[in-house]
């Protein structure tokens, strides 16, 4: 069972959760730029021969998936206990999804992505263990240490 400060630094879960979502994202962001180094890819983005169309609409939903690691970082930080167990889990798995299915075969995707799922899967896993009896009690010995 995970509880608030079972890490041996003792770091809360809530910290733990949140330093993991920024290096989801920072892994996210640099696998985007070593992705555009990849011979052929900008010009294909900028001509439009991605193979499928690039709209706005397309746009906003790369935005809003992008959204979710990018919020979590926060969430994880100020939502209640059940409900941060939930999104940490479910943000997870959409992560993981659009991390997998909106890649590409490239080794250094590949890379990036592996990273990003293990570190995802770290959090679900933390989310899943960590227990109510554990935040309350460390909320009531720490109040201002969320």
């Amino acid at each position: 069972m995970v509880t608030s400060t079972s890490r041996a630094d003792g770091m809360h879960v809530r910290t733990w959760l949140s330093t993991l979502w920024v290096f989801v994202v920072l892994n996210i962001i640099v696998a985007d730029i070593v992705g555009f180094l990849n011979p052929g890819a900008l010009e294909a983005i900028i001509t439009g021969s991605t193979g499928f169309e690039i709209t706005q609409e397309l746009m906003l939903v790369f935005a809003v998936l992008l959204q979710v690691p990018i919020a979590m970082i926060i969430l994880s930080r100020v939502l209640p206990y059940g409900v941060n167990r939930w999104a940490n889990i479910i943000a997870s798995i959409i992560t993981i999804l659009f991390v997998i299915g909106g890649g590409n075969t490239s080794l250094s995707y590949i890379f990036f992505a592996t990273i990003e799922v293990v570190a995802m899967l770290v959090i679900i896993w933390t989310a899943w263990r960590w227990r109510e009896a554990a935040e309350r009690l460390h909320s009531v010995a720490q109040p201002y240490a969320k």
